[in-house]
């Protein structure tokens, strides 16, 4: 809710990703550049999805949020938008 409720419109784009198997919790392009972010909660290190992702889609830049990466609540202390320059 965080991502669409300040990313709202064009330039952005939210959305998430699902292949064969593999996800990325949330896919978020503005203009040329794109994120694929993986919000992770307890001790998964599971990363398939973003390899996938960067395997299909090359030059992807990568955030973890949560438990092995930026801290959730840092993460939703600031606009998205701050996060999310190219």
């Amino acid at each position: 809710a965080h991502l669409l409720n300040h990313l709202q419109g064009s330039p952005w784009s939210v959305g998430y990703w699902r292949d064969a198997g593999k996800e990325v919790d949330f896919v978020v392009s503005h203009g040329t550049t794109t994120w694929a972010i993986e919000v992770k909660s307890g001790r998964s290190d599971k990363k398939s999805g973003l390899s996938a992702f960067l395997k299909k889609y090359p030059g992807t830049r990568t955030w973890m949020i949560g438990d092995s990466g930026v801290p959730l609540e840092e993460f939703l202390s600031v606009p998205p938008a701050i996060w999310f320059q190219a």
